[in-house]
């Protein structure tokens, strides 16, 4: 992350700030892993903390189906089922300690306002465009758009579709850009697949000035509370900080590619404690005479790996849609299908989008993922 300033700050930190009238401003921290992580500094019209009441709006703990998994599986995201609701639509597919990740397909806006106090949230937008409103300012979105959302972000998403299509990740730990493309200073090094100007920053408008009755709803450890505030959140005069919601499209990843096949690690996108999220993009095939451009078989010894498909034709998979998940268990062999190798030597190029994730730690699967799962997958690499 590079420092942003939007709006209208003070001089110094954590002096006296007051507006044109000679009110008061009222300073917030807003940061991650104590006062040790990056953090941004927000200023209110009104006090951010005037609570009128809190009651349990639901219970959101997952339900665990298979809690030891060894099997190679596939979930049909188009059997998904839309809601109407933003939170209601969210379905946890697999999860472990460190990350929930699933499916949401909200036919609706958010009337309310929302904050994962608990977990940093990406979303990938599969389908649909809208705007993500935040009390740091507003994101439109669109097609292949990575939403980064860090807890304790208090926001609204607004549909400007019907079908929307979001696949998500809560995560117990910051998300960020990979460390070995990021210098001591943190910027962006050279040799990236991607720099800073591809990486959007919210856009604050005029704050609210408002008083009354505001629902956040309030998730933290599986519990969702409605909590009502006695100010709009969206009061913010101005802010600045490493700390705050971004969006970076998919399109705007550059391939690394070679002479041979490349490893799975030339895609990573992001990061967190415990699990890597990768982009496969349109890119050309390695360009070696005699280059096998299908990956080669591997064991995932020290993690799981989860393909969501997104756009194009997946050179290594047979019978895949898009909004398929597969998940390929840490320590199990797996590669292309049967004549999917042979099929890639001699191609130059691939138009494929999908989005990996690999936990470090074993996922476990909920009653949703069993749902929509294709059991012919075990048996597809027969030949």
């Amino acid at each position: 992350m590079r420092y942003h300033s939007s709006g209208n700050i003070p001089q110094k930190r954590h002096t006296v700030f007051k507006s044109p009238e000679d009110n008061f401003y009222y300073e917030q921290l807003f940061g991650t892993e104590g006062f040790h992580g990056i953090s941004s500094l927000l200023y209110h019209i009104h006090r951010p903390t005037q609570i009128k009441e809190v009651k349990l709006y639901k219970d959101a703990t997952p339900q665990i189906a298979v809690a030891k998994n060894i099997q190679p599986r596939m979930f049909k995201g188009k059997d998904v089922t839309p809601e109407d609701d933003f939170l209601e639509s969210r379905k946890i597919l697999m999860l472990n300690n460190d990350l929930k990740m699933g499916l949401a397909k909200p036919r609706k806006s958010t009337g309310y306002f929302y904050k994962n106090a608990h977990m940093d949230e990406l979303f990938f937008v599969h389908e649909g465009k809208g705007v993500l409103k935040t009390f740091v300012g507003d994101l439109e979105f669109g097609v292949g758009d990575y939403l980064i959302i860090p807890r304790g972000t208090i926001y609204q998403m607004e549909f400007e579709t019907e079908n929307n299509v979001l696949f998500f990740i809560e995560s117990n730990s910051p998300i960020y850009t990979p460390k070995r493309y990021r210098n001591e200073f943190g910027q962006l090094l050279e040799h990236s697949p991607f720099c800073e100007r591809d990486i959007i920053v919210p856009t604050l408008y005029a704050p609210k000035d408002e008083k009354g009755e505001f629902l956040i709803k309030v998730k933290k450890e599986d519990m969702i509370w409605d909590i009502t505030y006695a100010t709009h959140p969206f009061d913010v005069v101005g802010w600045d900080g490493f700390f705050y919601p971004f969006k970076f499209n998919i399109k705007n990843f550059e391939p690394i590619t070679g002479r041979v096949h490349q490893p799975p690690p030339v895609h990573q996108t992001f990061e967190a404690h415990n699990f890597v999220v990768c982009s496969f993009v349109a890119r050309l095939f390695d360009y070696h005479p005699l280059a096998i451009p299908a990956p080669y078989n591997h064991s995932n010894i020290d993690s799981d790996e989860v393909l969501f498909y997104t756009e194009g034709d997946f050179m290594s998979r047979n019978h895949i849609d898009l909004m398929d998940f597969t998940l390929h268990p840490g320590g199990i062999v797996h590669g292309p299908h049967p004549g999917a190798m042979e099929r890639s030597i001699g191609v130059k190029e691939t138009h494929e989008y999908a989005v990996m994730v690999d936990p470090f730690r074993p996922l476990l699967l909920t009653e949703e993922a069993m749902k929509v799962e294709d059991p012919s997958y075990l048996t597809s690499w027969l030949e």
